[in-house]
């Protein structure tokens, strides 16, 4: 495999890490600086130069992006993608997991947790945001900040509010962000490397720091996660797209909370508290992808005219609700069910005896007019009210405890209800 590392900083730990590992391996690497490329671009042949010299054939490339070059960096990663060369990290993913603030908002979307978080413009809308995120001590966070830095904790609701307001006099986009008391200065970095978590450290702050990043004297030990925080790590970089990241977790009480996604984790300290080869595992799943590369399928499934991927939702009181798959006859109909979606659980190749149930999702490969008129219209879903501004219900509690489920819960129930 040939291999390029995009990196300006080719002697840090990292970048020397994954070459060696590469060169151990019997891979030709070479590390080049994202800010030498040149980019030509012309009809139906898009191209790169380095140094003033056109660049020869890669099979692979690792971007080692940093913050103050995203937009450069991501061009070039964009263009070895239209020359279709595998990136181990996508230009578009690398963008996603870059703004904490989009990044924030694509996840918001699926079931992982992630704290309680505001972005406001306006300085009347500031108090009111912090309020709503239940009220100081509240962390303060720059958009693009990095290893600690730009992030602040406000103690006092006045506090909060004349940092964020001066902030924005200068032009900084900053994200309110609730205080979550339980992790108490610790959080967890998790190492994904594909579908997997290779490593995983716990991260603690020291003295009065409430910052447990290592470049802010954070001490580490290394931990093993449990299910929940394996899964919650990966999926977490799978829904911003990035095949490699380093997933920062807090502790919380009702279980892990996503701090951030990052697509260029650095390997010092996370190998040096583990003792494992991280940077092995990073050459050994590229150079895996090379060999035998993931089908996008948006693109290689829309060749033939009307045919491509669609999502098929299967409301309360379809005709399919409580049909098998292949009672659906959606085979007959000439549509594929290639992944179904329940609740939290992704369940690739469904078998055609599986049962369909309301709030089931299959995405599907087929005839596109056919997927659109089985879709029913969308109805604008109703916005939940947040669990504090309930009213408290009286009388007593029943505990349910739902099968293979760690713990029970509690659900207060009227007089109605008894």
């Amino acid at each position: 495999m040939k291999l390029a590392i995009l990196s300006c900083s080719p002697n840090s730990y990292s970048t020397r890490r994954l070459q060696e590992a590469a060169l151990q391996r019997g891979h030709n690497v070479k590390v080049l600086n994202t800010l030498k490329f040149a980019i030509d671009l012309e009809q139906g042949n898009p191209d790169l130069y380095y140094r003033q010299k056109r660049l020869s054939t890669y099979d692979a490339v690792l971007p080692r992006i940093g913050s103050s070059i995203t937009y450069y960096g991501t061009a070039v990663v964009r263009q070895f993608e239209q020359m279709e060369v595998f990136c181990a990290n996508s230009s578009g993913s690398i963008a996603n997991s870059r703004d904490k603030l989009r990044s924030l908002q694509i996840l918001s979307r699926h079931q992982i947790g992630i704290p309680e978080t505001t972005f406001v413009r306006d300085k009347k809308d500031v108090l009111p945001a912090i309020e709503r995120v239940g009220g100081a001590p509240v962390i303060i966070k720059l958009i693009e900040g990095t290893q600690g830095i730009g992030v602040i904790l406000a103690n006092s609701i006045n506090t909060a509010a004349a940092i964020v307001e001066l902030l924005q006099s200068q032009k900084q986009s900053v994200l309110i962000q609730k205080f979550v008391k339980e992790s108490k200065g610790r959080d967890i970095r998790a190492f994904v490397v594909g579908e997997q978590v290779v490593a995983s450290m716990r991260r603690v702050a020291q003295g009065q720091e409430f910052r447990s990043n290592v470049h802010r004297g954070g001490m580490t030990e290394p931990v093993i996660l449990n299910e929940e925080y394996r899964e919650t790590a990966v999926r977490a970089a799978q829904i911003l797209g990035l095949r490699v990241a380093g997933v920062d977790m807090l502790e919380g009480d009702h279980g892990p909370q996503i701090m951030e996604v990052n697509s260029s984790p650095g390997l010092e300290g996370i190998e040096g508290c583990t003792q494992l080869d991280i940077a092995g595992s990073i050459i050994d799943y590229i150079s895996a992808q090379v060999d035998f590369p993931e089908i996008d399928l948006r693109q290689r499934l829309t060749v033939s005219r009307g045919y491509g991927v669609a999502e098929i939702s299967i409301p309360e009181g379809s005709e399919y609700v409580g049909k098998t798959i292949q009672e659906s006859e959606l085979r007959e109909k000439d549509i594929l069910a290639l992944t179904l979606h329940r609740g939290t659980r992704v369940i690739p190749n469904p078998r055609p005896s599986r049962i369909l149930e309301p709030g089931d999702r299959l995405l599907c490969f087929g005839k596109l007019e056919l997927m659109r008129s089985m879709t029913p219209q969308k109805i604008r879903r109703k916005r939940q009210p947040k669990i504090k501004d309930l009213p408290a219900l009286p009388v007593a509690e029943e505990v349910f405890k739902e099968e293979g489920a760690d713990q029970a819960i509690s659900i207060p129930l009227n007089n109605d209800d008894k």
